[in-house]
């Protein structure tokens, strides 16, 4: 029989405990993300596999529906869903740790459990958030650009980056873009694994998770550069940096996660 994995009980009134951590940490937990990925390839690849490939379709449909003007700002804001797609990834590292054996259909069941529990609700968090990117996009296109029309994305990076109003559109969305990142990755790197780690409401994982930014800012100012870096080169071939990058940062944001809250006590 399969061993199931053991979701821990939070005490009645307590919240989890922060650590402060460092620069030594950070590469800690990305080395051991590089390990957890090379000791289980083929589930980094299927989960990085699935977040490229919707990246793509995403893509697809906004090409499609001849909104050229929206494919640039979608891949920039396309990874803010990446926390929550990396569910299945945190599993993995948990069932490594753990010492439990590594099956599709153990880590996959274990994904789809949490449609039951707070994490549910983080999904919906998250898609808020790249809700509110993809309408602020909108809404500037208006401020700066008016009623152009943009047939092509050759037009629509030609308009941005040759004409002032255009330069003016790209420096408000990513002053934008920056906050709504900032507030995304606070609540979100570590409130997600927790939320399959333990028994937590919705809100006490995001208060612990904004109280880990806030206790060690320059730590997680670095891994948040880490990841928007690393992330943006991924996007670079067509997405397909993503069969990669997306699985060796969730390993590594689920390492992180265990050294930034302390274990649960019994």
């Amino acid at each position: 029989m399969v061993k199931q994995p053991q979701v821990k009980p939070a005490s009645a009134g307590t919240m989890p405990v922060v650590r402060r951590i460092g620069l030594a940490d950070i590469r800690a937990a990305f080395v051991a993300g590089v390990g957890d990925f090379f000791r289980a390839p083929l589930f980094g690849l299927f989960f990085g596999g699935f977040y490229a490939l919707g990246g793509l379709l995403v893509v697809a449909l906004i090409a499609r529906l001849d909104m050229h003007y929206m494919i640039y700002p979608l891949a920039i804001g396309f990874p803010l869903v990446g926390p929550f797609v990396a569910v299945g990834i945190y599993e993995v590292s948990r069932c490594l740790q753990d010492g439990r054996p590594l099956t599709w259909s153990g880590v996959l069941t274990t994904v789809w459990r949490q449609k039951g529990r707070e994490l549910s609700i983080m999904a919906f968090v998250t898609l808020f958030i790249m809700w509110m990117w993809m309408y602020q996009v909108r809404l500037l296109v208006a401020l700066f650009l008016g009623f152009r029309s943009f047939s092509t994305l050759d037009g629509f990076i030609h308009t941005v980056l040759n004409t002032g109003d255009g330069l003016r559109f790209l420096a408000a969305g990513h002053i934008v873009g920056g906050i709504l990142y900032t507030v995304l990755f606070s609540v979100t790197v570590v409130s997600i694994p927790l939320l399959l780690d333990r028994e937590v409401d919705f809100v006490t994982a995001i208060i612990t998770s904004i109280k880990a930014v806030l206790t060690n800012p320059f730590a997680m100012m670095v891994w948040g550069l880490v990841v928007l870096v690393l992330t943006a080169l991924a996007l670079v071939p067509a997405f397909l940096g993503l069969f990669i990058i997306l699985p060796v940062l969730g390993h590594a944001t689920w390492h992180l996660y265990l050294r930034v809250v302390e274990p649960a006590s019994n």
